[in-house]
């Protein structure tokens, strides 16, 4: 199983990024996903998650309205759109899937808004 994370950088307040998390070695299809995210000092707090056939998703009620996760399956990719971005946003953002019971993490991509 391997996840990899794209798309972080610095952004300024108010502005958009678009994230997305390349997935192999499993039934990407078949597996429900989801962002996380860590700032420093802080653990590790679910963001959005979305089904295997992307029929539904949920959010964290600090990111409801400005984020959109979605997937492609044809691509093994999810993504999440994120705009409104503050500077409260600023964190590592990891993607994560369930494969046979066990928890899998890409490496993070960093996201930074500040002016």
């Amino acid at each position: 199983v391997q996840l990899v994370e794209s798309g972080g950088g610095l952004v300024q307040p108010g502005g958009s990024l678009r994230l997305s998390c390349a997935a192999s070695g499993f039934s990407f299809s078949g597996s429900a996903m989801s962002w996380y995210r860590q700032a420093p000092g802080k653990g590790r707090e679910l963001v959005a998650g979305i089904t295997s056939a992307g029929g539904r998703t949920n959010y964290a009620d600090s990111v409801k309205g400005r984020f959109t996760i979605s997937r492609d399956n044809a691509k093994n990719t999810v993504y999440l759109q994120m705009n409104s971005l503050k500077p409260d946003d600023t964190a590592v953002y990891f993607c994560r899937s369930i494969v046979t019971g066990y928890a899998y993490w890409g490496q993070g991509t960093q996201v930074t808004v500040s002016s």
